[in-house]
């Protein structure tokens, strides 16, 4: 927050040969959102419920909450917690924190949102459309749902499929693409959650999906998972809200998740020896 104010935001776009600097303000008072009117919620899984708390008696009653995160159970948590209504988004974009302040952007930079059910908004259609045009004014690209819900369980296999293997790796995409046996696991973790999903009555396509996973591969080359990124600092990552998720409703349903039970069991096995480093 100190390097922002001192700095501005510093934003090195993949496609620009200039950083740009952007200038705003900054604070990491919970309070500040109290004259907003629309909320970008972009916390990790495991702070939602108690930022939603904190930030439920600062809220305009007209203010919109857009959930920019990982996971399908955080516009729900947020619910919760807050009378205001949010708006689920699915986010494509490839980036990194490379300094306090900094941001590298490696790829994409799209949105989808939708609607909860049921929604809290009185003219659901009319306020997507508006946070759209919104956030196109900044040249980000957001597509209108009518099945966020399918959005955000597709985002969920692609996270499955590549963070803990990244972080637990260290690998971009790419890296891991390149051999045949990470791409039989990325298969078979693909396979376990569209047998969750369909349980949890959400339908995805085997072959969409494993074809998508190959887009990202090809899309964001460069990219290290968020998972990657925790890992290498030494941070507690989202894996409970991402292949942990999994685990959890395939254990609900009665389905076997081995492949995403063995990521999930690694990434927190590196994760308990975090604080054992620091006594």
């Amino acid at each position: 927050m100190q390097a922002i104010a001192n700095h501005g935001l510093q934003l090195d776009l993949a496609n620009s040969s200039v950083v740009e600097s952007i200038h705003l303000h900054t604070s990491t008072e919970v309070a500040s959102v109290h004259q907003a009117d629309l909320v970008l919620f972009c916390v990790k899984s495991t702070d939602s419920e108690s930022v939603a708390k904190h930030m439920a008696p600062y809220l305009l009653p007209h203010a919109v909450v857009v959930s920019l995160q990982n996971g399908v159970e955080n516009s729900m948590l947020i619910s919760q917690h807050i009378k205001n209504a949010v708006i689920p988004a699915v986010v494509y974009v490839a980036t990194e924190i490379t300094a306090p302040g900094c941001v590298k952007h490696h790829g994409r930079g799209d949105l989808v949102i939708g609607t909860m059910s049921p929604t809290r908004l009185n003219h659901p259609q009319q306020t997507l459309t508006a946070v759209s045009e919104l956030f196109a004014s900044a040249q980000v690209a957001v597509h209108i749902s009518n099945n966020v819900m399918v959005e955000l369980w597709s985002k969920l296999m692609v996270n499955c499929a590549f963070n803990a293997i990244s972080g637990l790796s260290q690998l971009s995409y790419g890296k891991l693409a390149e051999r045949e046996a990470i791409r039989s696991t990325q298969a078979d973790v693909v396979k376990e959650v569209i047998a969750v999903a369909k349980a949890d009555r959400v339908v995805l396509s085997e072959s969409e999906s494993l074809q998508t996973v190959a887009n990202i591969a090809v899309a964001m080359a460069g990219q290290k998972s968020s998972t990657a990124q925790d890992m290498a600092r030494h941070k507690i990552s989202e894996i409970d809200h991402l292949n942990g998720f999994i685990v959890r409703r395939g254990f609900v349903h009665g389905i076997a998740t081995p492949v995403n039970q063995a990521l999930y069991a690694l990434v927190k096995l590196v994760e308990s020896s975090y604080a054992e480093s620091t006594t």
